[in-house]
């Protein structure tokens, strides 16, 4: 931007504007940028390239409960450190900067409200709590979803988004694949629907535990999706790997998955499978 003075009108331009912060956003697919309000309209999904920018539980709350009304319940319960775990940063520590930085207070937030009128509980992850990682706080507010679920006779969805098990929390943390497995078999014996949506990334033991257990798994599209990471495959294996093959294309393609779901679509299409399941009972 050039700067100029136009002295026969005595109008001066001597400071450039600065474009304040946050407002166009880089779609990392294609390198053009977009307003953050034409985003947040799409549901953070880029119109042109179809790229799905990664949200949290207060962003998908918003747009899939009515109105976007729930009750929270579950958030009474909250990390400790039980293992008094140190690595470059005490644990305790890093839960207290991570809480203060997201505003959250763990990984996994429940909701329950109504989705289409139908209604729902909805348990989503944070990836932005230490990457979405699965702890004991996770595993029990995800136990909490399911009980009242089942208590109530409610269709459960959990959308998941993950890298994994805590390591902060070594074997607390890889026991909740166990707990939150018999839980949905509880859930499946009583009848009450689970819908699974896996988001970009959903792996790890999360991927090897309840996000592969819904009567519906969906995903939305791109998602990485998977247990082990691609090196670590390769190197077991000793051979090389399909291109894409953790994406939630691939899934579908090779009946990992039911659907994949553009997020502008997935109230809808929540709602006509949760009439579905309704119809069937």
């Amino acid at each position: 931007m050039s700067w100029f003075k136009r002295k026969d009108t005595n109008i001066q331009t001597s400071k450039k504007k600065d474009m304040p912060e946050g407002i166009w956003i880089k779609v990392p697919t294609t390198g053009e940028t977009i307003h953050k309000r034409e985003l947040e309209e799409n549901v953070w999904v880029d119109p042109l390239s179809g790229y799905h920018f990664r949200i949290g539980s207060k962003e998908y709350f918003s747009f899939l409960f009515d109105k976007g009304s729930f009750k929270e319940i579950g958030d009474n319960i909250l990390p400790t450190d039980p293992l008094e775990f140190e690595d470059r940063k005490k644990y305790k520590d890093r839960i207290k900067q991570t809480q203060e930085k997201s505003g959250l207070t763990d990984a996994c937030r429940v909701g329950v409200g109504k989705l289409n009128k139908h209604n729902v509980v909805i348990a989503c992850m944070d990836f932005g709590f230490i990457g979405g990682s699965m702890g004991s706080v996770v595993g029990e507010r995800l136990s909490v979803a399911i009980d009242y679920a089942r208590e109530k006779k409610t269709p459960l969805v959990i959308i998941s988004q993950s890298g994994g098990a805590r390591m902060m929390e070594s074997v607390y943390s890889l026991m909740q694949m166990a707990k939150t497995s018999a839980k949905l078999a509880l859930l499946d014996k009583e009848k009450v629907p689970y819908i699974s949506v896996m988001t970009n990334p959903t792996t790890g033991g999360v991927t090897a535990s309840y996000a592969m257990l819904g009567d519906f798994n969906i995903a939305e599209p791109g998602a990485l999706i998977g247990f082990a990471g691609p090196r670590v495959i390769r190197q077991t294996i000793g051979q090389d790997l399909p291109d894409g093959f953790q994406t939630s294309e691939y899934l579908l393609e090779h009946g990992f998955l039911d659907l994949i779901v553009k997020r502008p679509k997935l109230k809808k299409k929540l709602g006509q499978l949760l009439r579905i399941l309704a119809n069937k009972a």
